[in-house]
């Protein structure tokens, strides 16, 4: 796991629920109470409250709860000193009602003491949601300081609470997960392209090929055909047969596909199949920007306050002080992107980001198939749309300037190299808006890979920005080659691995392939000479870097490899890099061609990495950037079938993209796209990849809910399964890249 945040271990929200419909009854065998007076038969005894005005009525305990407070946590009922013990599955229970209704209240199971963590929460909707409430969870710690608190504040009219019958049982029977999987036949939900491949799965335990139907919305049988038995799928552990149903081109809406007396979810045939996820999968960026109010006539129901600009109870990020010990100056890093779920924001995630994003944009201007205009100026709705520049451009822009920001100034020890990440002081719980952030922010030390992702991105910027803001291209172009200079003269400062309190670690031990990168990437913007003989004599040059994963935000070669292979150069040797390209995508197409889900990606052992999702769609790039370079059709219906998978054709019968599939995820890891916990926060919104399984899992739902799954199935869309369902700014780039190619080749 070394290039993965093995340090979210530590994460504030280390939550695992899972909401049921049986209320809590009597303890069985085994089973103890840990509350003390839960049903308030002797008053207030062993309660707390803070901020309201409470006291029993009738056996139930009800607070008058204060209006205009700024936080949950301002007014609270709770009991501390309750034992909890690691690995122990836990129920909680409670009645509440709220008058009137509609107010909702932060149900927390956590630590009493700093860093008041939470292990489990929900934030339920009063007399909307009901009155009774059970869940389940598994304690991550063991401890005698644990507290379940009832957090009431934030409203801006004053209400009154009622609770009784508190339960916290312990002992009880872990839950039994078992995922909806649907209809035995797997398509691509969204759709399939009419002179694209058409492929399908069908999880049978059948030895003979099958007969298949194609119907279209009207039930009529448009084609037919037989399936082709697959055997075992060591990635789900399912037997299943394959569909190819590709010489089908006619275009339609609503079909479906019948084999084994099963029928498919709907899906289209049209060209513009991938048109709107196209859009929305860039759009996904507007929403996470920091230090900006989101417009809600831009995002309808996404409008939020500005984050981190130092607005009560904001500490915000225009004067950032470094970790004590690691410098004596601040530094203004207000705007760019929060990386996913949480408020952090880390160079080397964004630094990919920002690469995979402008070179979807690159790819338009150079590839046989690109469609210059797709991101143009207007097409996804931004404030700064109107302004002559292509929206895509104008939204990289806003994590370009945020890179540039975390330069180590002029006159301090490491001038030139770039603070690895800014994020808060503790980890935060879920919900929690941007702008409700309370903690205090703090620099990371600068780090030689966090120095050249800002070379290499302010390097591509320089020459792609220079049409549209020559000015702005000459700041990015000075700043990279200062970066360049201060990453020469301090090779091998690294991050640490023990760095994740309050944000992921992103260590990465490894800098050879981020070396290559900036000097590819200032090469292809300058051409000079010293740049050309660090990539000629780089051994990463020569290496064989197509490996099962092509390329992530610790693993660079193949970016540097791509853009040398497709950016206009006199680079010596270029044939032998493009011949490298199709070498790794001939690779990639034999794995594709050998899976029986047909996906380019087949991890040693059948272990899914984090983010499994991006993953499959980045060695579908390398697919499609071979198809650039060739215009084999081979190449580009294997990038193409590789969307498949994240569309719906997996074990789980589950498009990974939220608003796309009639059965799609929708409950990803988010502060802020919390609809899960609270009723009043929007979900994600349309076109966020969610992370996929990930067979680590890391969090505690989905080892409670999880353990002992294989490959494909170890994935819960579940908000607090932050190992395998975050949403990241660099899994979404993979989606938007590959959107954007597909769409191109309708």
């Amino acid at each position: 796991m070394n290039r993965r945040r093995t340090a979210l271990l530590s994460l504030t929200a280390l939550l695992a629920a899972g909401l049921t419909a049986v209320p809590a009854g009597p303890a069985g065998a085994g089973e103890t109470e840990r509350i003390r007076n839960g049903t308030f038969d002797a008053g207030t005894d062993s309660w707390w409250t803070s901020g309201v005005t409470a006291g029993t009525d009738g056996g139930t305990l009800c607070a008058d709860v204060p209006g205009g407070t700024a936080n949950r946590w301002d007014a609270a009922v709770g009991q501390n000193d309750l034992a909890l013990v690691k690995g122990e599955s836990y129920r909680v229970s409670f009645r509440a009602t709220g008058t009137p209704a509609g107010h909702s209240v932060r149900a927390v199971v956590g630590l009493q003491v700093a860093p008041y963590d939470a292990y489990h929460e929900v934030v339920p909707q009063l007399s909307v949601s009901g009155d009774t409430y059970t869940y389940t969870f598994a304690s991550p710690v063991d401890t005698a300081q644990g507290q379940v608190a009832f957090q009431l504040g934030g409203s801006a009219e004053p209400w009154r609470f009622c609770l009784d019958d508190v339960s916290l049982l312990g002992g009880v029977p872990p839950e039994t997960y078992e995922p909806d999987t649907g209809p035995r036949v797997r398509v691509n939900q969204v759709g399939y392209l009419p002179r694209g491949p058409k492929n399908a799965t069908v999880v049978t335990d059948a030895a003979e090929p099958l007969p298949w139907r194609l119907k279209d919305a009207r039930g009529t049988v448009v084609a037919r055909g037989t399936t082709v038995p697959r055997g075992l799928d060591p990635s789900s552990g399912q037997r299943v047969h394959s569909v190819d149903f590709g010489h089908h081109r006619t275009p339609g809406r609503g079909f479906t596909l019948v084999a084994d007396s099963e029928t498919s979810h709907p899906f289209d045939i049209a060209a513009d199949a991938y048109d709107r996820l196209r859009l929305d999968a860039a759009k996904f960026y507007y929403t996470q920007r920091s230090g900006t109010p989101i417009r809600d006539d831009l995002r309808p129901g996404y409008g939020r306050a500005a984050g981190h600009v130092g607005t009560a109870p904001n500490q915000g990020d225009r004067d950032v002080p470094c970790r004590p010990g690691v410098c004596s100056y601040t530094l203004d890093v207000t705007g760019g992107w929060y990386d996913a779920g949480d408020h952090g924001k880390y160079v080397v995630n964004g630094g990919i980001s920002v690469w995979q994003l402008l070179s979807a944009h690159e790819r338009s201007l150079h590839a046989r198939t690109g469609t210059p205009g797709a991101y143009g100026d207007g097409t996804l709705a931004l404030p700064e749309s109107g302004n002559g520049v292509p929206d895509l451009l104008d939204e990289v822009r806003w994590e370009l300037d945020f890179l540039l920001k975390t330069q180590v100034p002029d006159g301090e020890p490491l001038a030139g190299m770039a603070h690895h990440k800014v994020h808060d002081e503790q980890w935060t719980g879920l919900p929690l808006l941007p702008a409700d952030d309370p903690q205090k922010r703090e620099l990371h030390p600068p780090t030689t890979a966090a120095t050249l992702n800002l070379a290499a991105t302010a390097a591509q910027a320089a020459r792609l920005y220079q049409k549209y803001d020559p000015r702005f291209a000459a700041t990015a172009l000075t700043a990279a080659r200062k970066a360049w200079a201060a990453a020469l003269a301090h090779p091998d400062v690294l991050a640490s691995e023990s760095d994740g309190v309050g944000g992921g670690a992103y260590p990465d031990r490894n800098v050879a392939d981020e070396f290559y990168w900036a000097a590819a990437e200032l090469y292809l913007t300058t051409g000079e000479r010293q740049f050309e003989d660090h990539v000629l004599t780089s051994p990463v040059h020569t290496a064989d870097i197509f490996g099962p994963v092509a390329f992530d935000w610790a693993a660079t070669a193949v970016p540097a490899r791509l853009d040398l292979a497709t950016v206009p150069s006199r680079l010596p040797g270029r044939d032998r890099v493009r011949q490298s390209v199709r070498a790794g995508a001939d690779r990639y197409l034999a794995t594709l061609r050998a899976h029986p889900y047909g996906m380019p990606y087949a991890p040693e052992g059948q272990r899914y990495d984090w983010g499994s999702t991006h993953q499959i769609l980045n060695n579908a790039a390398v697919l499609a950037t071979a198809h650039d370079l060739t215009g084999r059709t081979a190449y580009r219906d294997g990038a193409l079938q590789s969307m498949d998978y994240v569309l719906g054709r997996n074990a789980l019968n589950l498009s990974y993209v939220t608003g796309y599939g009639e059965a799609a995820a929708q409950n990803q890891h988010s502060r802020w796209y919390a609809h899960q916990l609270d009723p009043n926060l929007p979900r994600p919104p349309a076109g966020s990849l969610a992370g996929g399984p990930n067979s680590s899992i890391q969090d505690p739902v989905a080892q409670a809910k999880l353990t002992g799954c294989t490959g494909q199935f170890c994935y819960i869309d579940d908000i607090h399964s932050w190992s395998t369902n975050e949403i990241t700014i660099n899994w979404n780039a993979a989606l938007t890249w590959m959107a954007s190619y597909a769409a191109d080749q309708g």
